[in-house]
């Protein structure tokens, strides 16, 4: 109601109407803040903010198709309803009128013609009274007058609806280009609409898309098993960062694997359940549905396995996988 108010404020004062922030936008926005609160180098702060974009992108497109619908079709529907169409409708009800007092003129000449002809003919008198030709012939006389001013209103009454009536046709006729001209500002309508839709869905497809290449729990996959609930996913975009204990203490990540052997035992194959990007050199791409060697070296982080690939290796997490037997 507030916004409607603000709306038409703006419009009797004949001033631009400012844009304003769509719920997709909104929504977007409080995404992004939380984001940063959670801190955007984690896991779900990063993958919030990919969905607040996602969502502040459909929120614009939302306020483009709310743009481009007010331009190209309630605009001007609007204008013909407030404009065109209230004067064709008082036309036609000023046309109504003129048809009920052309018809209370027929009546009242109609009756006029009745008490003439009855006053002519059915004479209220005896013949032995002479008295009673006078006001028979006078009653006569004024419901002549009647008759004649009863044609006379009648005459202008039917010049008046017929004026009217013609006013009013050509009106009417004027509708069938408006009507041709909203026929194709309905049809830009509904290819905005289409338009609108594409863009939601294409945006929706490709934050999925997106989402479905994170290593976390709360993505969905009807095809595939989904990540363990238990293993934590946040090694996997966030690289291990060395002990400022010094050389002495070495961590897990800074032995070279170079210098390390795989065992001639413990090694299994693997199937990758989705597509992974390195985030260093010290790890290993990965594509959906290929098989890879994986084993464990000692020390190493229980979130990551050695993966082997033809000639390459590297660091895996381990939720990206499904160990085979």
């Amino acid at each position: 109601p507030g916004a409607r108010i603000e709306e038409f404020l703006y419009e009797k004062l004949d001033r631009k109407i400012p844009s304003r922030i769509t719920n997709g936008e909104l929504l977007g926005q409080y995404m992004i803040e939380a984001a940063s609160e959670f801190g955007p180098g984690t896991p779900y702060g990063s993958t919030l903010i990919k969905v607040g974009e996602a969502q502040r992108r459909l929120g614009a497109a939302d306020r483009d198709f709310i743009q481009s619908s007010m331009i190209n079709f309630l605009t001007p529907l609007r204008n013909f309803l407030e404009g065109d169409w209230k004067t064709i409708s008082k036309e036609r009800r000023l046309l109504e009128n003129r048809r009920l007092d052309l018809d209370a003129c027929k009546s009242r000449l109609k009756k006029a013609k009745a008490a003439e002809a009855k006053a002519a003919t059915t004479p209220d008198f005896q013949e032995t009274r002479p008295r009673n030709y006078v006001l028979s012939a006078s009653a006569s006389a004024l419901w002549s007058d009647e008759v004649t001013k009863a044609e006379q209103e009648l005459r202008l009454a039917q010049t008046g609806f017929d004026h009217q009536a013609e006013v009013t046709r050509l009106l009417l006729e004027g509708i069938s280009s408006t009507h041709t001209n909203h026929l194709r500002c309905l049809h830009e309508f509904v290819e905005a609409q289409a338009t609108y839709y594409a863009q939601c869905y294409q945006y929706t497809l490709d934050l999925q898309k997106l989402l479905g290449r994170l290593p976390s729990a709360f993505v969905g996959n009807s095809d595939k098993p989904a990540p363990p609930t238990g293993a934590s996913p946040s090694t996997a975009t966030i690289p291990v960062v060395p002990s400022l204990a010094g050389p002495c203490n070495p961590t897990p990540s800074s032995v070279g694997f170079a210098e390390v052997s795989p065992p001639s035992s413990g090694t299994r194959k693997a199937r990758v359940l989705y597509d992974y990007d390195a985030a260093d050199s010290s790890e290993l791409d990965l594509l959906a549905d290929e098989l890879i060697t994986v084993y464990s070296l000692p020390g190493m982080d229980s979130d990551w396995l050695m993966g082997e690939k033809g000639s390459k290796e590297g660091k895996v997490p381990v939720t990206y996988l499904e160990l085979l037997n």
